[in-house]
């Protein structure tokens, strides 16, 4: 006879049949199936039942809290200073991190970014980094408070230690179905940020055809659902809602985003993630208590450029070594004259990950110079024969499946033409 507290089977039909898990049940079954005791195909039939019946705030604050309590938890009360952080769901082009930890750490606020290696078209954060020779992403714990001490911005991987629960369950959705389910995305996301211990969390949701909520109304329920689970757990918590239905900025890639985002840093760059950067600086600095700050001119003034230089200095990295770049180039040619008023950030990001910038497992190895470098903007003029996207990468047999995914990627209308009026912050979500 079984010494389990409940029945894994019990527990399924509870939420198969649309009724709401006890605190007491849910505990038991994070913790259970984190050493074992839940079978992989049980877990897979509770994920699915969830997925279809959904969850209620309270099932899912203790959700998340349950995978919280099954590792590790950060203390950055030991800081002199209030901590924010950044979380993006992902996107094409998203290379705000990079140029975000540094300015919102050159304003006295520790910035703990515990990020990711891409997977499919996202890029991820590590990997850009780790296209700067010598910086490593692997930190020890007292590296990282170390770091926040004396530099206050520090981007690395998430010690294996926090949220053990997460990890065994994003492997099992990714291999049945339930990744889309809201109250699973948002206990994955936020377990991980409230466990790295952060006193404030501003979310980066984004919304269109590169990112991974397509729909308006979901990535705002997505949203809704994050700042209520941090709030809920005394963080902090605010989401913008943000478009990505073209790529940011104009590069897709690793070492090609890197160098935008300095040249972000140095008080240039796309006028879009310069947007972007200095709007979630703000969000993040008011959440952390500090109002009424310049932040626009901590990017022009130098404070934010010397603080990413120490930061990438403290991990190993050489800030002034010459960044990779690809052996391999091919330029795609504007078909026709016309304003440019479409550039789907799906196809931009699948067109870079078949050059080598991203992987499709996550053992893949991924080329610091592949990518896509974009010429144009929706809203840009172009001329038949000039060039509107170069392609980067080591390996140039990939060039014609890159071609491929950029088929349809561009529309071009007549002269005077505007592209569609989308805002690049479509809604801001508070407490409440």
């Amino acid at each position: 006879m079984s010494s389990e507290a409940f029945d894994a089977v019990d527990i399924i039909r509870t939420k198969r049949d649309g009724e709401a898990l006890s605190e007491e049940q849910i505990r038991w079954v994070i913790e259970a199936y984190t050493r074992g005791a839940v079978a992989e195909e049980q877990m897979a039939a509770l994920n699915m039942a969830i997925l279809l019946n959904g969850m209620g705030r309270a099932e899912i604050a203790t959700w998340t809290r349950a995978m919280i309590d099954s590792g590790e938890r950060m203390d950055f009360s030991v800081l002199p200073v209030p901590t924010t952080d950044k979380h993006s769901t992902g996107g094409v082009g998203d290379k705000i991190t990079l140029p975000l930890a540094p300015l919102v750490a050159s304003f006295g606020v520790a910035v703990p970014q515990l990020s990711g290696r891409g997977l499919g078209h996202t890029g991820g954060t590590l990997d850009k980094l780790e296209s700067i020779p010598g910086w490593r992403a692997d930190l020890s714990n007292e590296e990282m408070l170390a770091q926040l001490r004396h530099v206050g911005a520090v981007i690395c991987q998430a010690g294996s230690g926090l949220a053990p629960a997460d990890r065994k369950l994003y492997a099992l959705r990714d291999v049945t179905g339930t990744v889309e389910s809201i109250p699973l995305i948002a206990s994955s996301i936020m377990s991980k940020k409230i466990a790295e211990g952060t006193g404030a969390l501003v979310l980066d949701v984004k919304v269109g055809s590169g990112a991974f909520m397509k729909d308006a109304g979901a990535a705002r329920e997505l949203a809704r659902t994050m700042v209520d689970l941090g709030t809920d757990a005394g963080v902090t918590t605010r989401a913008l809602l943000t478009d990505m239905s073209t790529p940011l900025g104009l590069t897709a890639g690793n070492a090609l985003e890197v160098r935008e985002a300095v040249e972000v840093l140095d008080g240039g760059g796309p006028p879009d993630v310069v947007e972007l950067t200095v709007a979630l600086a703000r969000e993040m600095l008011s959440a952390a208590g500090r109002e009424d700050v310049d932040v626009a001119a901590a990017l022009t003034d130098g404070r934010a450029m010397d603080t990413w230089r120490a930061m990438i200095t403290a991990q190993g990295g050489d800030p002034d070594a010459p960044l990779p770049t690809a052996t391999d180039t091919d330029v795609v040619l504007a078909p026709a004259d016309g304003v440019l008023v479409e550039l789907d950030a799906l196809a931009v990001g699948v067109a870079a990950w078949r050059l080598g910038a991203g992987r499709a497992r996550r053992e893949d190895a991924v080329q610091a110079g592949a990518g896509v470098q974009m010429h144009a903007k929706p809203g840009g003029a172009v001329r038949a024969g000039e060039p509107l996207m170069t392609l980067h990468s080591d390996t140039p047999e990939r060039f014609d499946r890159a071609r491929q995914a950029l088929a349809d990627a561009a529309v071009i209308a007549p002269e005077g033409s505007r592209p569609p009026g989308r805002p690049l912050i479509l809604d801001r979500l508070v407490a409440g």
